[in-house]
This record gives structure tokens, C-alpha cells and sequence, in this order.
């Protein structure tokens, strides 16, 4: 199975198994938020503000999101080449809804340690 190609073969059409196999995994919501307060970044820059992301990682990412449709790549023919990176308005209107995600763990990320703890402790 290539990087394209839908994960859930029972449920194809389902629209959230489809989003969530895209801006679910470890690194594209890093990258689409990163993205979010940089406009044109280069790769190098990008990297830098996600430290722990591979370049092979980075590389893998941005080339999905972008075949999604949610970043665009502009090459430069200069010497030696520049390559920049930005959100694409379909990758800005992704934005409120990952911004909501992050307000929401933020608010209750401490219940749900006392959660998970109480429920180990049982």
C-alpha cells in the first residue's frame, strides 16, 4: 500500500476514517500548526521548529499534505534552489478545528492524567 492510498479498505467513502488517516498520524498537525505561524518556510526552518521530525519524516509529511491539498510547494529556480512551503486556503480553514483540539486538551489534559491514573490504580 502506497502513502495515497486510503488505509481502511472495508470503509473507503467514510469521510473521517479518510481525514483521520491524514492529519491523525504523529507529525502532520505539528507541521499544518508550525505552518500556521509561519507563512512561506523553508524546509531547514521548518525543521528547526520541529526538532524531534526526521527530514525523511518532514519530507513525508509535507509531500501528503501537499497530495492532499493542504500545503503548497513553491520551487524557486535560483542557485542554489529555494524551496518555501505555506498553507493553502483548504489548509487554513483545517486550522480553527486543530486550534479547538488544542484548546480542549489543554483545558482538560489534567482530568484525563487523574483519570488514567485512578483507572490504573483499580
Amino acid at each position: 500500500m502506497n502513502r495515497t492510498e486510503v488505509r481502511d479498505a472495508l470503509f473507503p467513502r467514510c469521510p473521517i476514517r479518510n481525514v483521520l488517516s491524514r492529519v491523525g498520524d504523529k507529525w502532520s498537525m505539528l507541521v499544518l500548526f508550525t505552518l500556521e505561524n509561519n507563512e512561506n518556510i523553508r524546509f531547514k526552518e521548518l525543521q528547526r521548529n520541529i526538532p524531534d521530525i526526521s527530514q525523511k519524516m518532514l519530507t513525508l509529511t509535507l509531500r501528503t499534505l501537499e497530495g492532499d491539498g493542504l500545503v503548497a510547494r513553491k520551487a524557486y529556480a535560483e542557485v542554489p534552489p529555494r524551496v518555501e512551503y505555506a498553507l493553502t486556503e483548504k489548509g487554513k480553514s483545517l486550522l480553527p478545528l486543530i486550534n479547538n483540539l488544542i484548546d480542549w486538551a489543554s483545558n482538560n489534559m489534567e482530568d484525563i492524567i487523574s483519570a488514567r491514573t485512578r483507572y490504573l490504580l483499580t
